[in-house]
């Protein structure tokens, strides 16, 4: 049967001694089919809310209070590294699986490549701490507790050219109290949505690479974590009094997706149904996941407790986990994961200025006999490669085509016409330098 994994972490100490989980244990790897099963854990870590992120190597955990991220080795099942910042940690996500965001408590965004050591900042955008991060290949998103969100272009971020300090492409900043959540939507399109959850009992959709709202949802309670479907057909939504929502963008008599209706924009509306709550008391929901078909939701809670809920039948199944701690994130991980040419078998710690850029990771497939292949698994550079290397500069250039040889005929009557210039400018000089001599 087809496996999926997904990672949880906890908050501060466990709260009763609970003999069935480790005292010290701060992560958990856990399996969700065929049983909901807990696989390997990891050691010594307190992280908060947002604050968890997963490669396909590593694990990074920004620790609760401190301006330091610990990073876990997959592999090897053990703490690889300690890493320290010059500001505390609040939010973390994974740009692919080279590049690691950080929000910091004084408002900066900090990106971090774990296979090369280079770290970039950004000027401190925000008023307050930044609160969640969310990231695609092209763009990031910083929200805050001062109520914005900031569009980033990675591009721009990541530059080696550029010495520009960095600024927003835009902000989103309808939210009247902090974010405390946002979540992207599936698409590659320029339609691609955002959706952010707000301690102002708001729930708003944008498409945030033209910055345009879309839909306000008012709720009823707090909301405090958010999942978008797979297909973007609707957003569930975890709330500080312990429940769950399902809030549809889709509606069965409609013509057109209502997100897109302008008439519809700027009107808030009240979701139905209601929330759905579960038989016994969780505490609030700090973090939810979606199934990769989208048809189971999980939840963890301010209890310690890991809930199931069948999103078809919208309605809570079971209580998979109590892990006697705070849940404060939880992580689905494909059961397709993407295969990559390369691994970071360990990371490189992040360093302040400009140095040489070196990558260093591990190939994760055969090169076939390639040139290439040959030079990478030869210590230096092969002998007969670097003697090919010397003879070219010594070989002369050959024109590759017809254009080619137009544009190096037109070059010599460009540069025959520039020698006579010179020549009838030396010529002109020394005649009036004679009679300059004669004169005196």
């Amino acid at each position: 049967m087809l496996s999926e994994p997904f990672l949880t972490s906890i908050r501060a100490q466990p709260k009763t001694a609970n003999t069935a989980i480790a005292k010290d244990i701060g992560i958990y790897l856990h399996e969700l089919h065929p049983t909901p099963t807990i696989k390997s854990s990891f050691k010594k870590s307190s992280t908060p809310v947002n604050a968890l992120a997963a490669s396909s190597t590593h694990i990074f955990a920004a620790q609760a209070d401190k301006a330091v991220v610990h990073v876990y080795s997959r592999e090897r099942g053990n703490q690889e590294a300690l890493i320290s910042f010059p500001e505390r940690i609040h939010s973390l996500t994974l740009v692919g699986d080279t590049v690691l965001a950080l929000g910091t408590a004084e408002g900066r965004v900090i990106l971090w490549e774990v296979c090369t050591g280079r770290q970039v900042s950004t000027p401190a955008a925000h008023l307050q701490k930044v609160s969640t991060l969310a990231a695609t290949q092209s763009h990031l998103l910083s929200g805050s507790d001062d109520s914005n969100i900031h569009v980033w272009s990675l591009p721009n971020l990541l530059s080696l050219s550029s010495k520009e300090i960095s600024e927003p492409l835009r902000t989103l900043s309808n939210h009247q109290a902090a974010v405390t959540s946002f979540a992207l939507g599936h698409s590659a399109s320029t339609t691609n949505i955002c959706v952010s959850a707000g301690e102002d009992s708001t729930v708003i959709v944008w498409n945030y690479l033209s910055g345009d709202l879309l839909r306000t949802f008012l709720l009823s309670s707090t909301p405090l974590c958010l999942a978008v479907d797979p297909c973007d057909r609707a957003v569930y939504v975890g709330f500080k009094d312990g429940s769950i929502q399902m809030i549809e963008f889709l509606q069965a008599d409609s013509a057109i997706n209502p997100l897109y209706d302008s008439k519809l924009q700027n009107t808030p509306v009240q979701p139905n149904p209601a929330p759905w709550t579960a038989p016994n008391e969780e505490g609030s929901t700090l973090c939810i996941g979606l199934s990769y078909d989208g048809t189971c939701l999980l939840s963890g809670h301010a209890s310690g407790k890991i809930a199931s809920w069948d999103t078809g039948r919208r309605l809570f199944s079971s209580e998979i986990a109590d892990l006697n701690a705070p849940v404060t994130n939880l992580i689905m991980q494909s059961p397709f994961p993407e295969k990559r040419a390369t691994k970071a078998a360990t990371v490189v710690k992040p360093k302040l200025g400009e140095g040489n850029y070196i990558f260093n990771a591990q190939w994760t497939r055969s090169l076939g006999e390639s040139k290439f292949a040959h030079a990478v698994n030869t210590p230096g550079f092969p002998s007969d490669m670097l003697a090919d290397a010397i003879s070219r500069f010594f070989q002369p250039a050959v024109a590759s085509s017809s254009g080619d040889e137009q544009l190096r005929k037109e070059n010599e009557e460009l540069w025959k016409i520039i020698n006579d210039q010179r020549a009838l400018q030396k010529k002109t000089w020394d005649k009036y330098t004679k009679l300059r001599a004669k004169e005196a």
